[in-house]
């Protein structure tokens, strides 16, 4: 890649950091909630929520993109400046 492009790159990193970061700081917090809840779950009816536990583990996955981005390990740009993958909890 040419130094204009990566530099272009590294400035766009900024205006995702902005936006996306706002999204993962919202998503890191509601994945905390949910991560008790199915704790609670599990504690009263001694088995875990498998579909509650893909759903957080979608959640954290997403904001793992982010920060793989952000820290300039990879190119692909997380949500919303690329489509959420679907995962089988979402198929129907």
């Amino acid at each position: 890649m040419s130094k204009q492009k990566e530099r272009d790159e590294a400035l766009f990193r900024i205006i995702v950091f902005m936006v996306s970061g706002v999204i993962t700081y919202i998503w890191a917090y509601l994945s905390y909630v949910l991560i008790f809840i199915n704790w609670l779950v599990s504690l009263i009816s001694g088995k875990r929520n498998p579909e509650l536990a893909e759903f957080i583990e979608y959640w954290t996955t997403q904001v793992y993109k982010f920060w793989r981005y952000i820290s300039g390990v990879t190119n692909e740009r997380p949500f919303p400046f690329t489509n959420l993958e679907r995962i089988s909890f979402f198929k129907k």
